[in-house]
């Protein structure tokens, strides 16, 4: 008798190495469903991504009437912790444990903090809502305390995410770094739209009562994912523990001195920067846009982070065949920045007649703008780290990244309600103050473009000013610990 569920399972397996990127990173010790349960941590990332930049800026601006600076202010609070992300990085690598644990620690420290900001959220929102006992409570509470929730959002967040990375890349070949971590994003991008669809139903019929059910489920959810994905990944070694004890440990400065003098760092630091702040100042402004130049629901507009990490995913998947075939990044990166210039023009057009089909275009091109540079940008900072350098190297990336994110953000609502509180703006469109900061993100991004121009012509010579190359560089540090075992 045929067996359909073998043949199905056969079937499945021989195309997953195809279709799926990066796939192709899992050994026989170190399995694909091992690693796409490590990933979960990264599902809870964008959960919260989408928790608080896409469905609570909307909600807190346009449902609870607070400023778009102060709601952008409260979203660049995680911008403090930012920096630190070079420390966290840091610090995992040289971490001292008797059980030879280095990085599990840090993750369920950050894990820890995601949980404490979605418990105290939901008050802070009944607070801004006015809903139920919480009307004679004062305004300024309910904002305090909705700080106090996104810093620590934040900050679990970016310490979650840097060493869960880290870790990723301890579990296989030094080779397949850049694919591990790249796998890593994708599944952050899958957790964005996912998270995005199950928060538009959930929202269909939008009550504050409803919303702070949603924020007191993520935070189960992503406990219970997170001990998912950390089950078993790090083992105790009694060696690596000796190990731990006995190397001698390099001086945060040192080490990123060290990290940052290495060719054509600063140059692809400041690329990022540029490119970051670029795609990402519209986080804050993206849904509201819809909501008051378009018309779009809560739920409508909450599918439109779906829309864009799904753009995202896409533009990975295509930087991965590209740099798995010898793409330049650097050449990469170019494109995606062009990419997103006309996307960010669309989005302009799209309230100058252009229309609801025009503005998800314009969505959908950013997002692939911004997959295809952050994958070009992230694969030339891994390939240019030192074996005993892999959490600093992605501590920098994400602070660089994280910062240029939270200042664009902050900016970009600050922008919007300056020129709302203009004199005449009584008889001004509601989409030119949301444009003002779309044209400002087209010019970081034809500023990022203006750097990247230049490097993918000296590459063409054969002279490689962006790290692009497999090897790792001698650094003169002390091997990794985790090595040892």
């Amino acid at each position: 008798m045929f067996d359909y569920r073998t043949f199905a399972l056969r079937k499945l397996v021989s195309i997953a190495p195809r279709y799926l990127p990066f796939a192709d990173v899992a050994t026989d010790d170190v399995p694909l469903s091992r690693l796409l349960r490590l990933s979960l941590f990264q599902i809870t990332v964008g959960m919260a991504v989408v928790l608080l930049v896409g469905t609570l800026n909307r909600v807190m601006i346009v449902e609870l009437n607070v400023p778009a600076s102060l709601v952008a202010l409260m979203l660049a609070l995680p911008l403090l912790f930012a920096p630190l992300r070079m420390l966290v990085g840091y610090k995992s690598d040289t971490h001292v444990s008797a059980l030879g644990l280095r990085r599990v620690p840090y993750i369920w420290k950050g894990t820890l903090y995601q949980f404490g900001g979605f418990a105290i959220m939901p008050f802070a929102l009944l607070v801004l809502s006015g809903y139920g006992e919480a009307v004679d409570a004062p305004r300024w509470m309910g904002l305090s305390s909705a700080a106090l929730a996104f810093l620590l959002v934040g900050a679990g967040v970016h310490m979650v995410q840097t060493v869960g990375l880290a870790l990723a890349t301890d579990l296989v070949r030094e080779e397949d770094q850049p694919k591990v971590v790249g796998l890593m994003y994708v599944m952050l991008l899958v957790g964005m739209v996912v998270s995005a669809l199950v928060f538009g139903a959930l929202l269909a019929d939008y009550t504050p009562g409803r919303l702070i059910q949603v924020i007191q489920g993520a935070a189960v959810v992503t406990v219970t994912l997170n001990l998912a994905a950390l089950w078993k990944q790090e083992a105790r070694s009694r060696a690596r523990a000796q190990q731990m004890q006995i190397t001698p440990r390099v001086p945060f400065e040192t080490a990123c001195r060290a990290f940052v003098r290495q060719p054509g760092k600063m140059r692809l630091l400041a690329v990022i920067a540029l490119g970051t702040f670029g795609f990402g100042a519209a986080d804050v402004l993206l849904e509201p846009y819809g909501g008051q130049a378009l018309g779009f629901t809560v739920a409508e507009t909450t599918k439109l982070t779906a829309l864009l990490a799904g753009g995202t995913l896409i533009g990975f998947g295509i930087a991965s065949r590209v740099l798995g075939k010898g793409g330049q990044p650097a050449r990469l990166g170019l494109i995606g920045a062009l990419i997103g210039i006309p996307g960010f023009a669309g989005i302009i057009l799209s309230s100058m007649g252009g229309g609801a089909l025009m503005f998800l275009l314009g969505t959908i091109a950013t997002g692939l703008g911004a997959g295809l540079f952050g994958h070009a940008t992230l694969t030339a900072t891994i390939r240019s780290a030192a074996s005993d350098q892999i959490g600093l190297a992605l501590g920098t990336w994400g602070a660089v990244q994280a910062t240029s994110a939270g200042i664009g953000v902050a900016l970009a609502g600050v922008v919007r309600d300056i020129i709302v509180a203009l004199p005449d703006q009584g008889a001004m469109p509601a989409h030119v103050p949301y444009n003002a900061v779309f044209l400002i993100e087209m010019v970081f991004l034809a500023l990022a473009c203006a750097i990247l121009v230049p490097l993918v012509r000296k590459n063409r010579r054969g002279h490689v000013p962006i790290p692009d190359t497999t090897q790792r560089p001698a650094t003169g540090l002390p091997n990794n610990p985790a090595e040892a075992s």
